[in-house]
């Protein structure tokens, strides 16, 4: 239970993080909807799209072999100065290549000429983001919850900080006449969406600076031996992160082409999708705020004698925090869906299906560990490499015929899918007690309350104060049927 106290510690900090972080570019979303029409929101949603996916080009899945490799702390720091300058060498070579070619690429994503510098800053802030991530991953490793917040949550603010200044701030002075020659010379009205990439580019910046600290253990030495040990174990992951990332983000890339209407309608839709996808993605918080805590915590206490059992509680816990979170959404969706303009609520559809989507993610995070902990990565690849087939037939078949709600059930199909087989196979290498049958209850306890509500709303008709009441009612609900059968856990890591 100590362990368990330690990990949903840590997993809080990190939370707050993400939350506190999430929360504010949350905030932004219908400063976006509203300042930016449809097209140009859909550029920003492709372009962070392509970002996800370019980034496990970039990493190559090192910090997770750091976390194998550096956990025995008389390796340690060959570990982190070998995976940090192999890291850094493929960073900058890949980033080279984007500034190099932007116009290339700029026409190939079907933008305007002028829009390539917009590819450029993207290149600069994969170069910047991934070679922080090692040093992060060290702050994970040594438990240093506290300063990786602190530090990200710096970034995070110095990115609101700049989207305001550059979005609300400077259009205001310049309407007003205010500090005329100042603006002129730092706001140019016609940049638009750029500022959010420039605010990006800004804050990534910032973050590696303060890093240095942990910069200042980097010794100048990288040893070969190691790092092909290292990149060995990461291989597969580099590829289950790939398929990851093509379940994750390729939707957005195939609306575009396989919708019917041309380039600017279809920007247009996926501008809708993407604005509803940030509703449901705050279930992802929870996800990463978890997988912060957990990856570390899962390598640290692989040698503990109750290893098995203790995987099993934590992901017990994950399920119903994750279930309470999908609840909170869904309940308080007539709220939440002012945080985007108007004219994206026609996508609302998607938010039930997403969230769920999200749960398997993060059961999946939790049944997968088995083929980290036994260097089984290889299996690891082949399970997301099968997500990924699955959510790219699902997507070529469903987007023509229904748009980007199929999009949403293909994502949903593809991590249940990875979820079960990951548990099917991980039993035969790490077979892990997990309690199916109270999660299972739990989740369909949370589709009792979410059908009830829409059924009493529908029967009775009543306005929006009284059937959030209604929602929060059913809300105190779950968590008495929760507090009623996982009492004794939970007071043991209050």
């Amino acid at each position: 239970m100590s362990l368990l106290k330690k990990l949903a510690g840590e997993t809080a900090i990190y939370g707050l993080s993400s939350i506190v972080g999430r929360v504010l570019f949350f905030l932004l979303t219908p400063l976006y909807t509203n300042l930016f029409p449809k097209v140009e929101y859909g550029i920003v949603s492709e372009l962070y799209a392509l970002t996800g996916f370019l980034m496990v080009f970039y990493i190559l899945r090192m910090e997770t072999a750091f976390f194998r490799f550096g956990t025995d702390e008389t390796k340690r720091e060959e570990a982190f100065s070998t995976s940090l300058w192999s890291v850094v060498a493929n960073s900058l070579f890949l980033s080279a290549l984007i500034l190099c070619f932007a116009k290339p690429i700029t026409g190939w994503l079907d933008y305007a000429p002028e829009q390539s510098t917009f590819v450029t800053i993207f290149g600069l802030i994969l170069a910047l983001d991934t070679i922080a991530e090692i040093p992060f991953a060290r702050l994970r490793l040594e438990h240093r919850a506290k300063r990786f917040a602190f530090v990200r949550l710096t970034g995070i603010g110095l990115n609101l900080a700049f989207n305001l200044f550059f979005l609300v701030a400077c259009p205001w002075l310049e309407k007003n006449g205010i500090a005329s020659a100042l603006v002129t010379k730092i706001y140019h009205r016609e940049f638009g969406v750029g500022y959010i990439f420039l605010s990006g580019l800004i804050s990534s910046s910032v973050v590696l600076l303060l890093l240095l600290p942990e910069l200042r253990k980097l010794e100048f030495r990288f040893n070969p031996k190691v790092w092909r040990t290292m990149f060995i174990y990461a291989a597969p992951l580099v590829l289950a992160s790939m398929a990851g990332i093509v379940n994750e983000m390729l939707d957005r890339e195939l609306l575009k082409h396989l919708l019917p209407g041309d380039t600017k309608s279809n920007l247009a839709q996926i501008g809708v999708y993407s604005a509803c996808y940030k509703l449901a993605m705050l279930m992802s918080l929870v996800t990463q705020a978890f997988r912060y805590a957990a990856e570390p915590f899962f390598f640290a206490n692989a040698k503990h004698k109750d290893a098995k059992i203790l995987y099993g509680e934590v992901t017990k816990y994950f399920t119903i925090l994750g279930i309470a979170t999908l609840l909170g959404v869904l309940l308080y969706l007539d709220v939440l869906k002012y945080f985007i303009g108007s004219d994206f609520w026609g996508g609302l559809s998607v938010v039930p299906i997403l969230l769920f989507a999200n749960l398997f993610l993060g059961l999946y995070y939790n049944v997968s560990i088995w083929y980290k902990l036994t260097d089984q990565t290889k299996l690891g690849g082949w399970i997301a490499v099968g997500g990924a087939v699955i959510t790219i037939v699902l997507n070529v078949w469903w987007i023509p015929r229904i748009g980007y709600m199929g999009s949403a059930w293909a994502t949903l199909i593809c991590y249940a899918a990875m979820t079960a087989a990951c548990w099917w196979w991980g039993r035969k290498y790490y077979p892990v007690n997990y309690d199916w049958l109270r999660m299972g209850g739990y989740v369909a306890l949370a589709l009792v309350l979410f059908f009830g509500s829409n059924l009493i709303a529908q029967w009775t008709g009543y306005g929006l104060y009284l059937k959030l009441v209604v929602n929060t009612m059913l809300m105190l609900g779950f968590f008495g049927v929760v507090w009623k059968f996982e009492r004794k856990g939970l007071r043991g890591m209050s």
